[in-house]
């Protein structure tokens, strides 16, 4: 596993990190208000609407294009052309990556330009594998996943989508987005995807009894694997979940699952599962003595700019997700 100096008679006041945090953006701002602070919902709410306004969201929403597409295209940017994936990694400009980084940023769905872009996208994004209406999805349930987060999170109507997806589950509890081509067994990052969506799906909606059993199903494959082991030899699946990625697209890793499981919670009262423990722990023993955390890697590939100083520096988007983690399974202790 990844390691970090980490000791409690060193570390960092917790204040001096707070403060760090809070001197960022204003995607950042709100969240360590609400989530770390416990600031009253009329104090983080006139925080998260500067998101709109002022900062990466600003700077973000500026990259939009006349049509309410990002970089012309759903998946792809219009001028993509295969040799940049293979030369230097896939490219994260264009509608589907922008619109799950506005929600990371939490801006707000009922502000004019996320009511004008969800307008723009369903009437002119089409997906790059067959033509597919953007809010229709398409035929992978990594993307489709995310189409119903972004969806159901800016006020879309996507519950056929998501009961589609309940749908897709595997035989094990998961989801892959290689089941079309044979595939038998989930994939982690495709589960993480899907249940993202499911839990906005949920949030926003209510949900219903069959997608209720579809999240807790797949929420299953992930404890059961202690978020990071094969279910066949209990060694890790993947050395690379157990370091930390920011922004995940479509990747995985054990810090992100536990936001899942925490925000989850947050919706459904439900107490932290025991088979956390040691995904959590994990995350506590990387922390530096300053009191922050790693960003472990960056994933390759065109970004429209950087939210994050670069791997193997201290990230605010790791560090945030971290404290809040570990502040759910402390209070829970």
């Amino acid at each position: 596993m990844p390691s970090a100096t980490a000791g409690s008679s060193s570390m960092a006041a917790p204040d001096s990190v707070i403060d760090w945090l809070l001197n960022s953006d204003a995607s950042i701002r709100w969240q360590v208000m609400r989530d770390l602070l416990g600031a009253p919902e009329s104090e983080y709410q006139a925080e998260r609407a500067r998101v709109e306004t002022e900062g990466w969201g600003a700077q973000l929403l500026s990259c939009e294009d006349a049509d309410g597409q990002w970089a012309g295209g759903a998946f792809l940017p219009r001028d993509f052309d295969f040799r940049e994936w293979r030369e230097v990694g896939q490219p994260w400009t264009a509608t589907t990556f922008v619109l799950s980084q506005l929600r990371e940023f939490g801006l707000d769905p009922a502000c004019e330009r996320a009511s004008r872009a969800v307008e723009l996208i369903g009437a002119n994004s089409r997906w790059d594998h067959a033509g597919e209406p953007f809010w229709e999805g398409e035929t992978e349930e990594c993307i489709n996943g995310r189409v119903v987060a972004d969806g159901a999170y800016l006020g879309v109507e996507v519950s056929a989508l998501a009961g589609r997806l309940a749908g897709e589950r595997l035989a094990d509890g998961g989801w892959n987005c290689e089941r079309a081509n044979g595939s038998v067994r989930s994939s982690f990052a495709t589960t993480i995807n899907v249940l993202e969506g499911l839990l906005e799906q949920e949030r926003a909606t209510g949900g219903t009894r069959e997608l209720k059993r579809a999240r807790e199903s797949g929420e299953e494959y992930l404890l059961e694997r202690n978020l990071f082991r094969r279910a066949s030899t209990g060694e890790p699946a993947d050395e690379q979940f157990l370091s930390f990625v920011h922004p995940c697209r479509w990747h995985y890793d054990v810090l992100r699952a536990l936001d899942y499981f925490r925000s989850a919670a947050a919706l459904t009262g439900a107490s932290p599962d025991p088979r956390l423990g040691e995904a959590v722990e994990h995350v506590r023993s990387r922390r530096l003595q300053d009191g922050t955390w790693l960003l472990d890697r960056q994933l390759p590939g065109r970004v429209w700019f950087d939210v994050d100083e670069g791997a193997g520096k201290p990230s605010r988007w790791v560090t945030l997700r971290a404290m809040r983690v570990l502040s759910w399974w402390d209070r829970a202790a």
